[in-house]
């Protein structure tokens, strides 16, 4: 179904576009949310990536990629929104912030994730909350599979010692 609506799309049916991206709609907006740390923001980010997909829907070579191809897009609409802003916005204390996901003792992703560089965040977010392969990632950020990997676990390690700092690291990582 979802083949014949990008067909549709790609030849113009502004209908089948609409369709096909509001099966996605949520998805973008809670990873654009764990980037933009804020609701208007995310909503910016999932607006400008819909205004973009739209315009390039026919460029679109492998309708089998389509979701994947959306991330790239919602990637890239997060990157030149972060660009944008002063460098102390993105250090705000996110415990302010009300948070869609908490993990335990008030520790939330957000205040997890800023410690990650904007590469790292990608391949967590990738892995993680979008359930891709090494490979889809790779594909996504146009990386080389090993250096996927690498960029995963060096991050993995910054935030286990961010963890451990916090003396958080006991109660998320037992056993």
């Amino acid at each position: 179904m979802n083949e014949r609506l990008i067909r549709q799309a790609q030849s113009g049916d502004d209908t089948a576009y609409i369709a096909l991206f509001q099966q996605y709609e949520q998805e973008l907006y809670a990873m654009a949310y764990v980037y933009a740390k804020n609701q208007d923001d995310a909503l910016d980010i999932v607006q400008e990536c819909a205004y973009r997909s739209y315009k390039a829907i026919q460029q679109l070579r492998d309708v089998a990629y389509f979701k994947t191809w959306l991330i790239r897009i919602l990637i890239n609409c997060a990157h030149d929104l972060l660009k944008k802003r002063p460098y102390y916005e993105e250090l705000h204390d996110t415990y302010l912030i009300e948070e869609p996901v908490e993990l335990d003792m008030h520790f939330t992703l957000q205040s997890v994730m800023q410690h990650l560089s904007m590469e790292e965040k990608h391949v967590v977010l990738l892995k993680y909350y979008e359930d891709f392969t090494f490979e889809q990632i790779a594909d996504v950020l146009q990386l080389k599979l090993g250096t996927t990997k690498t960029i995963l676990y060096r991050a993995l390690k910054k935030l286990k010692t961010k963890l451990v700092e916090e003396g958080i690291a006991d109660e998320i990582f037992k056993g």
